[in-house]
C-alpha cells in the first residue's frame, strides 16, 4: 500500500498558508520533504507536523517550543512525553492569557470611567455650568 504524498501547493491550499511559509518550516528543520529535482514531496508525517506547527503558532507558542514538542514524538518516551509536555505548555499559556484578559478588563473599566467623566463634564459645559 503506497503512502499518500503531497506537493507544496497542496499543503499550502489545505492549510491556507503560502508556499513560502512551508519552505520556512522546512528551513527550520521542522519538515523534511524528499526531493525529486526541484519538486518537494511531502508525506503524511510532514502534513501532520505542519498541522501541529500551525496549531502551535495559533495558540501563541514560540517556534522553539513547538519544535521541542513535535520532536518528542520521535524520542523513546514518544507520544506520552509529548502529551505531558504539551499539557504543561497549555497550562502555562492559559495562565498567561488569563492574566492578559484580566489586564484588558481592568483597562476597559478604566476607559469606561474616563469616558463617563468626560460625558458628564461635557454636559455641564453645554448647560452653562462650566467652571
Amino acid at each position: 500500500m503506497s503512502q499518500a504524498t503531497f506537493g507544496i501547493g497542496d499543503l499550502a491550499r489545505e492549510f491556507s498558508v503560502t508556499p513560502r511559509t512551508i519552505r520556512f518550516y522546512e528551513d527550520e528543520g521542522m519538515l523534511a520533504p524528499r526531493r525529486e529535482g526541484q519538486r518537494r514531496i511531502f508525506t503524511g508525517r510532514d502534513r501532520t507536523r505542519l498541522k501541529l506547527i500551525l496549531r502551535g503558532r495559533r495558540l501563541g507558542f514560540p517556534l522553539a517550543e513547538i519544535r521541542k514538542i513535535i520532536n518528542l514524538y520521535d524520542e523513546p518516551a514518544g507520544e506520552a512525553a509529548q502529551l505531558e509536555l504539551l499539557l504543561n505548555k497549555i497550562k502555562a499559556r492559559r495562565a498567561e492569557l488569563e492574566a492578559k484578559q484580566r489586564d484588558l478588563e481592568a483597562s476597559l473599566q478604566d476607559l469606561d470611567i474616563v469616558a463617563k467623566n468626560c460625558q458628564n463634564r461635557l454636559k455641564e459645559l453645554k448647560n452653562g455650568h462650566g467652571v
